[in-house]
């Protein structure tokens, strides 16, 4: 299921879309059917003009990234679990340095509720979600920024073994065996907290949400013209969208939009 899940991801990004539209209605040149041709190539310019003047930020970025606002953390949390995404393996290891991507501020997050809370248990959860290099792990990139900021390391769990956000909630339960009445702080992009208490939730572990790494301002309004942001923003919402019915469909979220 999770080759199967990551192949759905590919074929219904917009970007993947597009490029299958535009292959597709060149092979008509060589079909019966190359008079659709002009028919397709006017549809699909259509499509992406209403595509470019969408305000995608506004429908489907912000709603995800305003379920969960900013809390006023309390004086004292048992422990901080900050999920993966936010460094590239792959780079990382080929150029040996550290690789980050702009969800970098879920690891500079952890360093900065570790010095906040010194008691606190600390967990980062990065595996590896690609399907041609497991090998290569994120949290011993993780590890390598931490030492090379001055953190102490020795204070962090890292979990390696996650290929997704259920897997996140599951591994990091098994790992650092929550009790009740303990406080938790989840740490991860905004736009991804709502899929993410979804399967912390279902794997029966309340943590509070410490929303990240935004996308949005929550001030946008009006259209605009912009292809490439637009079809950016767009892969970007769907794929988050997505991933909430199919956690849903599958059971690993307790709700189909979770909510505080």
């Amino acid at each position: 299921m999770f080759v199967l899940s990551k192949l759905f991801g590919m074929l219904t990004s917009p970007l993947n879309l597009l490029a299958l539209s535009l292959v597709g209605l060149s092979l008509l040149s060589f079909t019966p059917w190359r008079r659709f041709q002009r028919r397709g190539l006017v549809l699909l310019t259509l499509v992406l003009l209403v595509v470019a003047i969408i305000p995608w930020s506004v429908l489907i970025i912000r709603p995800l990234e305003d379920r969960f606002p900013v809390p006023t953390l309390p004086d004292r949390v048992s422990g901080v679990v900050v999920l993966g995404g936010a460094l590239d393996p792959v780079v990382s290891a080929a150029r040996d340095q550290v690789s980050a991507n702009a969800a970098v501020e879920r690891v500079t997050t952890l360093i900065s509720l570790g010095r906040r809370y010194p008691q606190a248990k600390l967990i980062f959860s990065g595996g590896s979600g690609s399907l041609t290099t497991q090998e290569l792990k994120e949290a011993p990139v993780a590890r390598r920024f931490m030492d090379e900021l001055g953190f102490d390391t020795r204070r962090v769990m890292f979990e390696d073994q996650s290929r997704n956000t259920r897997e996140n909630a599951v591994l990091s339960k098994q790992l650092m065996d929550p009790q009740p009445g303990e406080t938790w702080v989840l740490v991860t992009s905004a736009l991804h907290m709502p899929r993410s208490m979804g399967a912390f939730r279902a794997a029966g572990w309340s943590v509070m949400p410490y929303p990240v790494d935004y996308l949005t301002s929550g001030q946008e309004s009006g259209l605009a013209f912009n292809l490439g942001g637009a079809l950016s923003r767009l892969d970007v919402g769907l794929h988050e969208w997505l991933g909430l019915a199919y956690y849903r469909w599958r059971g690993w979220s307790d709700s189909l939009f979770p909510g505080p």
